[in-house]
């Protein structure tokens, strides 16, 4: 189906899902990071993975504007505007961004997925996904 560059020009486009373990293989490429927020600390968030390791993410420019707000002057209106903002508001979240080194993530935006999250089947997904049974399958 894919022919010449524009193999290499949809990879680009990928933002394959990883695991703390995986992220070394993916510096410099976008991936989207299921995980518990743990903590956040000036323009970062330490968050945990699927695995269990810690990552920690660069917050996106949008989010650091709004990080002012406290938590009781956003009504319902307002945090549906947060929301939107990329803003980390649930526990659990997905984070897409670009791989900085094997612990680093620049976030580029959030998906938050509420307060539960069975992350043995995250994790259990995620390296069915990089099984290279099915890996060339979904992404080669």
């Amino acid at each position: 189906m894919f022919q010449g560059d524009e193999s290499s020009e949809r990879d680009k486009d990928l933002s394959t899902r990883v695991n703390s373990a995986r992220l070394s293989d993916y510096v410099g490429k976008h991936v989207r990071l299921p995980c518990k927020a743990l903590k956040m600390s000036d323009g970062s968030a330490t968050v945990e993975a699927s695995d269990g390791g810690h990552v920690t993410v660069h917050l996106n420019s949008v989010l650091l504007s709004i990080l002012p707000l406290s938590e009781a002057n956003i009504g319902r209106n307002s945090l549906s505007a947060f929301q939107k903002a990329g803003a980390i508001v649930d526990p659990y979240i997905e984070v897409v961004g670009k791989v900085m080194d094997a612990s680093t993530v620049q976030m580029l935006a959030c998906v938050n997925l509420g307060a539960e999250l069975d992350m043995k089947m995250v994790n259990d997904t995620i390296e069915l996904i990089h099984d290279p049974r099915f890996y060339s399958k979904m992404f080669v």
